[in-house]
């Protein structure tokens, strides 16, 4: 059963925003008692924090639909809805956010640090937040808007200061095991590991973390064996040591030929050219070893390597290791640049820049795109006429119609709000801009010229009552 997973594809979805509601006050003795509807609650976010105590994605690999609540509706009596609740996700320290075409969004490294995966919808306003000197009872309010959803790949690359690399059995288990804390599997088989280990090892004045990788074969980075699976665990280190065994039981191989093939696997990983390697030649407590470690030691050292020669069994050499790789870590921690407080820059738009575009298309329509209108259309009720006036004020106000005139629009040209997978999209009649004096019943606009059905029959219906009152008021019975 796997229990340990390092990349996963994440589907967050945030909450709805609650819709506004739509209410008139009623008391008695008070008949004007005005609009009195709430406001709806935010949807939640979906949030990734970093969290110590995780240190695998495994449960978003069981479970990778994840979804924030929704917002309440706004209520009668001025009462808004309750927020939706914000899903909080754990991920382990070191965790890479990137978008389905691989780029990063987001870099997680640090106890606490966050990343908004989805963002919760807005809710939508009541008509008493709607009411304003011209229109005093609105009988419409907002939609609460969707929350964002999105698809996003999770990948863990191990926080780690030094890592091991080498062949299968070539007894990095053991070393980082007698080095740290930490007790990872071990046994005289390949593949015994078969998820990084961590450790924390301490030297003198300076704690640092090493990391035990699943052993590397030729092809690794091609995907052979577990390599590839686990190579990206070594991009955060500041040193890799190469683990080379020196007792190995296999006549093709010498650690020499070893060395060369785990450095043409690095390398076509690419990316680590610069850190630092140390060479470590293992197992030399059995007399083999330690000769075959005398006779290649000479030509690690000509290649420009640091050698050490170490046994996990006899514990031989691990204290000069131990402090050698404290005092390359601390080398690379003093030169990494000073962290700096996040300096908050502050772009203010410009004071005429309405926040849309208005583009032609080569199909004759004009496509109105900007955070703006996109967004009231998504928060109007198309089956409410007062509101879908309402919009029209909002767009006019915004410049929309000014702008559509400018690019050539003409009335019954063909005009879409927002991308083309998700557009409204209606034909473009001139307007002005006009508030309650254009109004009738409550939810009713005379600027649309296409009532709803139900508007209609109730017009129908006035028009005949009052018809049957004329004819009853003009009725003389002596005639």
């Amino acid at each position: 059963m796997t229990t340990f997973v390092d990349r996963v594809e994440l589907h967050a979805a945030a909450g709805n925003g609650g819709h506004g509601c739509a209410s008139v006050h009623r008391e008695k003795f008070k008949p004007l008692g005005g609009p009195d509807g709430g406001n709806g609650g935010r949807g939640g976010d979906v949030i990734l924090v970093v969290d110590q105590s995780v240190t695998t994605l495994l449960d978003y690999h069981h479970s990778p639909h994840r979804k924030a609540t929704n917002g309440q509706p706004g209520e009668g009596g001025n009462r808004s809805g309750k927020d939706g609740k914000d899903l909080i996700l754990p991920v382990p320290d070191g965790t890479v956010v990137l978008d389905k075409q691989g780029n990063v969004l987001a870099d997680l490294v640090g106890h606490g640090t966050s990343f908004v995966a989805g963002q919760g919808g807005r809710g939508g306003l009541g008509n008493a937040a709607l009411a304003s000197a011209r229109r005093k009872a609105p009988g419409f309010a907002l939609l609460g808007e969707p929350g964002e959803s999105r698809d996003v790949v999770m990948e863990l690359k191990t926080v780690a200061d030094v890592a091991l690399v080498g062949y299968p059995s070539a007894g990095k288990s053991s070393l980082i095991s007698v080095l740290s804390a930490a007790k990872p599997k071990i046994a005289d088989y390949p593949f015994t590991t078969l998820v990084p280990n961590l450790g924390v090892v301490t030297a003198g004045s300076t704690v640092y973390t090493i990391a035990d990788v699943p052993g590397l074969i030729p092809g690794a980075s091609q995907g052979k064996g577990l390599g590839l699976e686990f190579l990206r665990h070594v991009e955060r280190c500041s040193v890799l040591v190469h683990v080379l065994d020196t007792a190995t039981l296999e006549s093709d191989r010498d650690p020499l030929s070893d060395l060369d093939v785990i450095e043409e696997e690095l390398k076509q990983y690419g990316g680590l050219d610069d850190r630092p390697r140390v060479v470590v030649l293992n197992k030399i407590d059995i007399p083999d070893g330690h000769d075959l470690a005398e006779m290649v030691r000479s030509d690690l050292e000509s290649r420009g390597y640091r050698v050490f020669e170490a046994s996990a069994v006899s514990r031989t050499g691990l204290k000069e290791l131990s402090f050698a790789l404290a005092g390359i870590v601390a080398e690379a921690r003093a030169a990494k640049p000073k962290e700096e407080a996040t300096r908050i820059v502050i772009r203010p738009k410009a004071v005429d820049d309405a926040g849309f575009t208005v583009v032609r298309e080569e199909d004759g329509l004009y496509r109105v795109r900007g955070e703006k209108p996109e967004r009231w259309v998504r928060q109007t009720d198309f089956n409410n006429d007062e509101a879908v006036g309402y919009l029209a004020d909002r767009l006019s106000r915004l410049g929309v119609e000014e702008k559509l005139m400018k690019a050539g629009a003409r009335a019954g040209d063909g005009v879409a709000i927002g991308p083309e997978e998700n557009a409204v999209v209606f034909d473009w009649e001139p307007t002005v801009m006009a508030g309650a004096e254009m109004l009738g019943r409550r939810g009713e606009d005379h600027r649309l010229e296409a009532p709803r059905p139900a508007a209609q029959r109730r017009r129908d219906r006035d028009a005949e009552r009052d018809e049957a009152e004329r004819a009853y008021d003009e009725f003389d019975p002596f005639q």
